[in-house]
């Protein structure tokens, strides 16, 4: 509760939750109060402030429909890759910062092998080779499984600090299990740092979403953020100076990730003592 007080009292913290916290809320009721229509409304690329506030789309759709409907896709991939990720780098990191010996070695190496090589470049090839049901929880599944190495390792340096201390090895005296020691004595010392983890996850997924949206190898059965971006590329939206296409769906992929690099920063402020004023 103290750390609580603190991040309130922060104007960067309580911009940033309330931009995102706007989001969430613009994802979750926007659909119940604007009637969301994915048919077609209107002629190609109607411009805005007429009937259709954002004007429509090459197939004369509604934009305010795509994109309520593109930023509940876009914040669901990101919360899914983000929990994954976070997930698999911090139980990988806190074992084996924890064990040390020929198991964090093995731990490292494998670390280093998915860092070696740019996860984007493995996120396209698998992406690319699902040419049919590409998903949006198989996309939010595959950058979670191809973002996790940074968290582990920066997590194992947090373990591996945080295990000479007394109480880790007065708990080890008494008997405690290694499962026990993680869950009950170290973890609680990383939950801070792992939320500052979990919230750079979810903004690095929404990008990457976005990101091989663009290029054509997003999710296939639904319309995201990313994919409003492809679709606006691939009709010629940007060379014939369609701003609606594009511009609304940017500003929103800016906003969030904006918005989560707040919150971070200003949570690193808080939770580190070293920046802590």
């Amino acid at each position: 509760m103290k750390l609580l007080k603190n991040l309130l009292k922060s104007p960067m913290f309580v911009a940033g939750i309330t931009l995102f916290l706007g989001t969430i809320i613009l994802a979750l009721i926007g659909p119940l109060t604007y009637p969301i229509t994915l048919e077609r409304v209107g002629s190609q690329y109607s411009t805005p402030f007429g009937r259709f506030f954002l004007g429509t789309d090459h197939l004369g759709r509604d934009y305010i429909s795509l994109l309520l409907r593109g930023l509940r896709a876009s914040l669901y991939v990101g919360f899914l890759a983000g929990t994954i990720a976070t997930t698999i780098g911090t139980l990988l990191g806190i074992y084996g910062g924890f064990k040390g010996g020929i198991i964090d070695d093995m731990i490292n190496m494998i670390t280093n092998l998915f860092i070696v090589i740019p996860s984007f470049v493995v996120l396209i090839l698998i992406s690319g080779s699902f040419e049919d049901g590409r998903s949006l929880t198989l996309i939010g599944l595959i950058i979670g499984l191809t973002t996790w190495p940074w968290t582990a390792r920066a997590v194992r340096a947090q373990s591996a600090a945080i295990k000479s201390k007394d109480h880790i090895s007065l708990a080890r005296i008494n008997g405690d299990g290694t499962l026990l020691v993680l869950l009950k004595h170290i973890l609680p010392y990383l939950a801070s740092y792992v939320f500052m983890v979990f919230i750079l996850q979810v903004a690095s997924g929404i990008l990457s979403e976005a990101a091989i949206s663009m290029i054509g190898l997003g999710p296939l059965d639904s319309i995201s953020l990313g994919t409003i971006l492809n679709q606006a590329k691939n009709n010629g939206a940007l060379g014939d100076g369609v701003w609606w296409a594009f511009i609304p769906s940017t500003i929103m992929i800016t906003v969030i990730v904006f918005a989560l690099y707040l919150i971070n920063t200003s949570a690193e402020g808080v939770f580190n003592p070293r920046l802590r004023k």
